[in-house]
C-alpha cells in the first residue's frame, strides 16, 4: 500500500482548516438576500472553501443563488461525489468555551473550534486526501466532485437545491459522521407542536432542533414557587437573581437520551407550578424521557435500536405554545403511523400537529461494491473489524444514488459535535486524510 498522503499535505490542511473555522458560518435568517440565502457568513465560508478547492487545483462552480458550489477534478463519464457542508450550529453560550469558538486553537495535540468536527475539518481531510494522490501522479477514470452544501444544520434546502439544478452521482460518500461506515440512517422528522397561549407566565428557549438543550432561562411569574420545584428534583440551575437558567447538557439529538434537557427540566418545574395544558404535557407526560415511549409507545427494531425523540425548544407567550421536535425513526417503522399516535396524544394537551422537515431513510446493501471497497480499506489500514452500522443520524449521504457515510470519526473518537468546545485530535485527522486517499485511489482511479 502506498503512502500518498505527506506531512506537508497536514500541514497545509492544518492551515486551510484554520480559515474556514474563522468563519462564523452559522444560518442566520435575518441576514438572507439575493446570493446569500442562509446568511452573508455561510456564503463566505462557501466562497472560502471553493477558494481553498482552486489552489488545489480543481476546478470550481457556485450556485448563482448561493445554495451550494462544487469543486471537480478527473474525467469520465461517472461522477463519483464527496458529501460535505460548511455551515454549522450555533457556539452557544461561549463563556463555555476554553477559547474563542471560531479562532482555530491547537492544543495538547487537538484542534479546537466550531466545525473542527462538523464539518469542516472531516471535509478538508477529504479534500486533501484528493489533493495527495494528484500530486503523487495519480490519474483518475471517473470525476471526482466534492459537493458543499450550506444548509445541512437546518432545512437542507441546499442539497434540495442541487438535485433540483445538478447532475446526479453514480456513487460516494459523506465525510459526516463515524468508520468504519454507516450504510442505513435512521427516518429524521422534525416538527412543531402548536397549541394556546397563556398570559400566567413566559418562556423562550432552546435552539436548533437537532440539538439538545443545555439551558432554559425561566424569569417569569412564580421565580420562588419554580426554584423550589427545581431544587426538590435536584435539577441544576443558574440562580440570577430576578431569573434562573435551568442546565442540562448538550449533544446531538440523534443521541437525545445520553443529554441532559434543560427544556424539559424546565418543563418539569413550571408543570407542578401552573396548570397549563400543553407544558403538562412536557413535564407531567413527557418528563425526561427522550425516547418517546410515553408518547408514541416502546418503537425499536433490531436494525436500527430505538426511537429517539428531543423536544429541543419552547415558546410560550400569551397568543400561543410553540414546541419543537426532532425524532430519529427506526429504519423499519412508518412516519405517518408514528405521526398519527403523535398527533392523538398530544391533542389530550391542547396541541396540534405541523411538520417542518422529513427525511427519510437511508439503505444501501453491505454487498454492495461501494460498501465492500470503503470497508475493506478501513479494515486494511486500521486493522479494526468493527462492522458497519446503522445510525440515528442524518448525513446527506441519504440524498444521492449509491451513497454511505465513512468517517472521518473513528470508533475511540470523542463526540464534541455541537458541543461547547468541539474539538478533533490532529493524529486522527492526519489517520482519516489516509484513509480517504486510499479509498478513492481504490473506487477512482486507473
Amino acid at each position: 500500500m502506498k503512502q500518498f498522503v505527506t506531512k506537508q499535505h497536514h500541514e497545509q490542511a492544518l492551515e486551510s482548516l484554520g480559515e474556514l473555522i474563522r468563519i462564523p458560518s452559522v444560518l442566520d435568517e435575518s441576514d438572507t438576500g439575493k446570493g446569500h440565502p442562509f446568511g452573508t457568513k455561510v456564503i463566505e465560508a462557501l466562497d472560502k472553501v471553493l477558494e481553498i478547492c482552486e489552489r488545489l487545483g480543481f476546478k470550481t462552480f457556485k450556485d448563482p443563488e448561493g445554495y451550494y458550489g462544487y469543486a471537480e477534478v478527473g474525467t469520465g463519464e461517472e461522477l463519483f461525489g464527496i458529501l460535505c457542508h460548511m455551515d454549522v450550529v450555533p457556539a452557544g453560550d461561549e463563556t463555555n468555551w476554553d477559547s474563542n469558538p471560531f479562532e482555530p486553537t491547537v492544543k495538547d495535540g487537538w484542534l479546537i473550534g466550531r466545525g473542527s468536527q462538523d464539518d469542516k475539518g472531516p471535509s478538508i481531510a477529504a479534500m486533501y486526501a484528493v489533493k495527495a494522490l494528484i500530486d503523487a501522479g495519480v490519474e483518475f477514470n471517473t470525476r471526482i466532485r466534492f459537493i458543499f452544501g450550506t444548509d445541512e444544520e437546518n432545512l437542507w434546502r441546499c442539497l434540495d437545491k442541487y438535485n433540483e439544478k445538478e447532475e446526479g452521482i453514480t456513487q460516494g460518500f459523506a465525510p459526516d459522521a463515524e468508520f468504519p461506515l454507516i450504510y442505513a440512517e435512521k427516518g429524521l422528522l422534525q416538527a412543531y407542536l402548536i397549541g394556546p397561549g397563556t398570559t400566567d407566565f413566559s418562556v423562550k428557549a432552546g435552539g436548533a432542533l437537532n440539538v439538545v438543550p443545555d439551558a432554559a432561562p425561566y424569569a417569569g411569574e412564580k421565580l420562588a414557587e419554580v426554584k423550589e420545584a427545581l431544587k426538590k428534583h435536584g435539577f441544576d440551575f443558574e440562580d440570577k437573581g430576578e431569573s434562573i437558567v435551568v442546565l442540562g447538557k448538550s449533544i446531538h439529538a440523534k443521541d437525545a437520551a445520553e443529554g441532559v434537557n434543560a427544556i424539559s427540566r424546565l418543563a418539569i418545574a413550571l408543570s407542578e407550578v401552573f396548570d397549563f395544558a400543553p407544558i403538562n404535557f412536557l413535564g407531567q407526560l413527557v418528563q425526561e424521557n427522550a425516547t418517546g415511549e410515553k408518547v408514541v409507545g416502546k418503537t425499536i427494531d433490531e436494525q436500527s435500536g430505538e426511537l429517539t425523540m428531543n423536544f429541543a425548544s419552547l415558546e410560550i407567550t400569551p397568543e400561543q405554545t410553540k414546541i419543537g421536535v426532532d425524532m430519529r425513526i427506526p429504519v423499519t417503522f412508518k412516519k405517518d403511523e408514528l405521526v398519527e399516535k403523535l398527533a392523538a396524544v398530544v391533542k389530550n394537551y391542547e396541541l396540534t400537529y405541523e411538520e417542518f422537515d422529513f427525511l427519510d431513510s437511508l439503505y444501501v446493501p453491505l454487498d454492495s461494491e461501494l460498501v465492500k471497497n470503503l470497508l475493506g480499506t478501513y479494515r486494511e489500514i486500521t486493522g479494526d473489524m468493527t462492522e458497519p452500522f446503522v445510525s440515528g443520524g442524518a448525513t446527506f449521504a441519504r440524498t444521492m444514488n449509491q451513497c454511505v457515510a465513512f468517517g472521518a470519526m473513528f470508533p475511540d473518537t470523542p463526540d464534541f459535535m455541537h458541543q461547547a468546545n468541539e474539538r478533533w485530535e490532529l493524529s486522527s485527522m492526519y489517520k482519516a486524510m489516509e484513509i480517504y486517499a486510499e479509498a478513492v485511489y481504490h473506487l477512482c482511479s486507473k
